[in-house]
């Protein structure tokens, strides 16, 4: 199924974007009066029937919607270390959007060699995953904090830090996810947190945990620990 996106509805009429209504219009070849299903990423699922073929302002007449749609019964935040590699967070954040992911903040630690992210490419990559993927739900792109920042914030949830630090304790990753309950997971950069990283975030409340034997890359611990929560709660 085509999936199409849209935030622009008043009453039964959706009006899309010009690069929806070109993608829709040109690359689908779809037509006045063919049925489509879009969402407004914020769980709703619409049916609807082209109105006006305009390639550059799509309007669409609303024939049903379906609220909630494939709402989860927790909520996944993956606070994770830019990238010296592009590429190598663009796929990460595709994936997670793909498996489920709810929200997504850029952690700058000590060893983060990048930065700064590219926002709206980022953003771009995590509609078109949506899309693909067909969900009703838009995760949220925040700004990136600092390490320190994310690991004082008052959060009802539960908090796990991803390391490798073998001086404390730690517990595989998939024994420390609680079903249903609302989760924030950290993932370091390159080199992985530091240990004042690690024991602030222990003191502040966070369970320390480890994603297997084999020594990850940031990106693939990541993908790896989304896993862990999609598997947890199926």
């Amino acid at each position: 199924m085509q999936l199409f996106y849209t935030t622009d509805i008043t009453g039964t009429v959706a009006l899309f974007s010009r690069e929806e209504s070109g993608h829709c219009l040109r690359v689908m070849r779809m037509r006045k009066g063919d049925n489509l299903v879009f969402t407004d990423g914020k769980g709703n699922m619409y049916e609807g029937i082209i109105a006006d073929d305009d390639p550059s302002a799509m309007t669409v007449n609303i024939t049903g919607v379906r609220e909630e749609a494939g709402k989860r019964h927790y909520n996944l935040h993956m606070a994770i270390s830019p990238l010296k590699n592009e590429d190598r967070l663009e796929w990460f954040v595709e994936k997670a959007v793909e498996i489920g992911v709810d929200e997504i903040t850029p952690l700058i630690c000590s060893r983060t060699e990048k930065k700064r992210i590219r926002k709206e490419r980022l953003e771009s990559i995590i509609l078109s995953a949506m899309k693909q993927s067909v969900k009703a739900y838009l995760p949220v792109l925040n700004g990136p904090v600092t390490f320190s920042e994310m690991a004082k914030r008052e959060l009802i949830c539960r908090k796990l830090i991803a390391t490798c630090e073998t001086d404390v304790q730690r517990e595989a990753i998939i024994n420390a996810v609680v079903p249903a309950e609302d989760i924030l997971i950290l993932t370091g950069p390159e080199g992985d947190f530091t240990p004042e990283e690690v024991s602030l975030a222990l003191k502040e409340g966070f369970v320390a945990v480890h994603l297997g034997p084999s020594r990850l890359r940031t990106e693939t611990a990541g993908v790896a620990a989304c896993c862990s929560v999609y598997l947890a709660n199926i």
